[in-house]
């Protein structure tokens, strides 16, 4: 487990990986992989997770596995990955290139480590974090299941399907978390289909539910320690994670404009004058 101020130095150089990388692929969605950096980092690097990329395999036993439901958000899921010594941090130069292991979203095809489950099409994460919830209790396996969720993603009906499932079968080895920024693509999330008083929906759903500031360590730390400890006791763990849009970037934060945009070179480097370069540049 790293201190709070190593977190902040991470998190920093990740946004500047997903800066660099969707502005050298001209493509990309660095919006919400900025919003969800901090907690992703946390769960990463804070001791949060059990992992480890020198023995990873895709069967996830004896690890924590985690599985990103929100397959868009694959620039900070792959900085981290690097970051954390599952694949050269070199390799985050061939972001969307012909031929990369790092495909827009991620996939299992071109056995990049660390990836347990390819996704893209919205709304199928948490079944699928379901199941590999599910195999580990029936393999004693006792390590945990976490799933990244965006807001704008529980509009599919076959979260909700899925919520039903991991609640009938007490899932209790699982740990979910809503990048809850508030944005998705056509815009502000309640004025596309009004998600309601998420909280109230996950807990009548049969989860227990913990919601925090996801750029606030301190506060993210605290709230997955409290998870972790809700976990063997007969309900699946919700987190909603209160964030911002674009976070860390000024002209980026609080709209969904860079959703799904790359910045131009010369707003990319307004974006790296504001974060801080700590583990160095690929």
């Amino acid at each position: 487990m790293v201190s709070i101020d190593e977190l902040k130095r991470i998190s920093s150089q990740v946004r500047r990986d997903i800066i660099r990388m969707v502005t050298g692929a001209k493509s990309g969605h660095p919006g919400g992989s900025m919003s969800s950096t901090d907690f992703l980092t946390a769960l990463y690097f804070g001791g949060v997770m059990k992992h480890d990329p020198a023995t990873w395999t895709r069967s996830g036993k004896g690890q924590d596995v985690f599985i990103l439901s929100a397959g868009h958000l694959s620039p900070v899921y792959y900085s981290l990955l690097a970051r954390s010594g599952y694949f050269p941090v070199e390799e985050l130069g061939t972001f969307r290139k012909f031929g990369t292991r790092l495909q827009g979203h991620p996939s299992i095809d071109t056995g990049l480590p660390g990836i347990y489950q390819p996704s893209g099409s919205l709304g199928q994460g948490l079944s699928a974090a379901a199941g590999v919830a599910l195999a580990k209790r029936l393999d004693n396996d006792g390590n945990l299941t976490y799933v990244l969720l965006g807001d704008g993603e529980c509009e599919e009906g076959q979260i909700w399907e899925a919520a039903m499932f991991c609640a009938h079968q007490k899932l209790d080895n699982l740990i979910a978390i809503t990048d809850w920024n508030m944005q998705q693509i056509d815009g502000n999330v309640d004025t596309v289909a009004g998600l309601g008083d998420l909280e109230a929906k996950w807990k009548a759903f049969g989860w227990e539910v913990l919601s925090c500031d996801g750029h606030d360590f301190r506060s993210i730390l605290d709230t997955f320690a409290g998870a972790k400890s809700m976990t063997g006791k007969g309900k699946p763990v919700m987190i909603l994670m209160h964030s911002v849009m674009g976070q860390g970037v000024d002209f980026m934060e609080g709209t969904n404009e860079w959703h799904g945009k790359a910045p131009s070179a010369e707003l990319a480097e307004k974006a790296l004058s504001q974060l801080e370069e700590t583990l160095g540049d690929y």
